[in-house]
């Protein structure tokens, strides 16, 4: 229980920080006073949850790998995947960056964008997506950081980017001090300084440990085969996410740009209300592989179930406060009409529903870590698919809040199943076996040298 929450606790402080910018980007847009700004973001927003799905899933398998290669600890070979899979995530995301302004026209149409709206989300991701070699960069040093349970450095950087943001954010949207407001493009410009200072100081960071070892071309491609394995997986599984997401941006977008700007909001408070979840499900993955690799399967599932409980806490917390400050938040974003409507349904009931969301994402962290990943890739598919469409098609005869209940209805049939089949499967683990790479026989000397490494979690040691 204490080295989840001293890993994820840290984490949620720079997650935090970054959704608390994103949080104000939206605010600030929404003191425009223009409802077709605020509905655009709704849309980039769509678009960008696809493009960091491709490199969350990336920095997964890298993690994965990486963190159960140094529990069993082998350590060259992780720094030399490590450096190789950089390169190749980089490569990835700059194709996807570039198609994605090849084909923004057909994108924005697809989601239900149209007039000033879509061309004021076309401004903003037309400067974003070029630049989106960064992105698993700032994700893959983050994960290599907390590979070697370096929580306090991974958070730093974080924080540094967050600054940056909250520094640019007021001067270039509303032109604080110079008189001319850029709006969403002065928060695509912050955006891109934001994860450049990231990708700077994390590589700073992964470089002191000693992280980067030179490439070899000969096993270049057997590296990128073996991340991929996990990142592939992983990909499919946090694409159905977006996926269902952007379904549910379309099916809003029927009832006007009033429910879209309130769907947007909803989708900016989230992550800051569950920050620790979400920092959670990124920091227990290294953990439960680490201690796979060393071959203490009682940790792995001892970890799946401190991490359940936490993720009721923080959901307990979270309903609490939100049911508290539901007119404030209306008031702040000059929610008015239907996206008040939704604001406060969502205050009120629906943000319960992310227990079962948490639980959710706690299961696919140990499939992708432990060997399944394809089990995680069936969950959240599900919960994307079965779980949202038919849902919203029913909830949309009631209008949005029927589309926002129904998309809530889903990700409780679907944490249900996922949380259950994980603890099977943790039940079921064996020593020196998991579905993918290769798994190293746990000699009984490497289980006691781990197991000396783990017993104390200050934040900066392995493990």
């Amino acid at each position: 229980m204490r080295h989840t929450a001293v890993m994820a606790g840290s984490g949620a402080i720079g997650l935090l920080a970054l959704f608390v910018v994103d949080l104000l980007n939206l605010f600030y847009i929404s003191r425009l006073g223009d409802k077709g700004l605020t509905a655009a973001i709704g849309f980039t927003g769509a678009v960008g949850m696809v493009q960091m799905a491709v490199s969350i899933g990336l920095s997964i398998g890298l993690g994965a790998v990486v963190s159960r290669l140094l529990g069993a600890g082998h350590d060259e070979e992780a720094g030399r995947i490590a450096t190789t899979s950089l390169i190749g995530m980089s490569a990835v995301m700059f194709l996807i960056g570039i198609g994605t302004v090849a084909f923004l026209g057909p994108i924005l149409h697809g989601l239900g964008a149209g007039g000033a709206t879509a061309l004021a989300a076309a401004d903003f991701i037309r400067i974003v997506s070029p630049c989106l070699f960064v992105m698993p960069l700032t994700m893959g040093f983050s994960a290599l950081l907390r590979a070697v349970g370096d929580a306090r450095r991974s958070m730093t950087i974080t924080l540094w980017g967050a600054a940056v943001s909250a520094i640019l954010d007021p001067v270039l949207i509303l032109g604080l001090g110079t008189g001319l407001h850029l709006g969403l493009v002065g928060a695509a410009i912050s955006t891109l300084a934001s994860r450049f200072t990231v990708a700077l100081l994390g590589y700073i960071g992964v470089r002191r440990h000693h992280l980067l070892y030179r490439p070899v071309a000969a096993m270049a491609i057997a590296d990128l085969r073996r991340v991929g394995t996990v990142a592939m997986p992983a990909i499919l599984t946090n694409l159905a996410t977006p996926v269902g997401g952007a379904f549910v941006t379309h099916a809003m977008a029927r009832f006007g740009l009033q429910a879209v700007a309130g769907q947007a909001t909803i989708d900016r408070i989230t992550p800051v209300a569950f920050a620790f979840i979400f920092a959670l499900t990124g920091s227990v993955g290294p953990i439960m592989a680490q201690n796979l690799g060393a071959g203490m399967l009682p940790r792995v599932r001892e970890t799946l179930r401190a991490s359940l409980w936490q993720v009721l806490g923080c959901v307990l917390v979270a309903w609490a406060v939100l049911a508290l400050l539901q007119n404030q938040l209306a008031v702040w974003f000059n929610a008015t009409g239907m996206a008040a409507e939704l604001l406060h349904l969502f205050c009120s009931f629906v943000v319960a529903s992310f227990l079962w969301v948490g639980a959710l994402f706690v299961a696919n962290a140990a499939f992708n870590n432990l060997g399944f990943p394809l089990l995680s890739t069936a969950f959240n598919w599900g919960r994307a698919t079965l779980g949202t469409i038919p849902f919203v098609l029913i909830g949309m005869r009631y209008g949005p809040a029927g589309v926002l209940l129904g998309q809530a209805a889903g990700g409780v049939v679907f944490g249900t199943a996922a949380v259950i089949t994980a603890f099977i499967v943790t039940g079921r683990l064996k020593p020196g076996r998991a579905g993918f790479g290769a798994a190293p026989t746990v000699q009984a000397g490497t289980a006691k040298a781990a197991e000396g490494m783990l017993a104390e979690v200050d934040g900066t040691d392995r493990g």
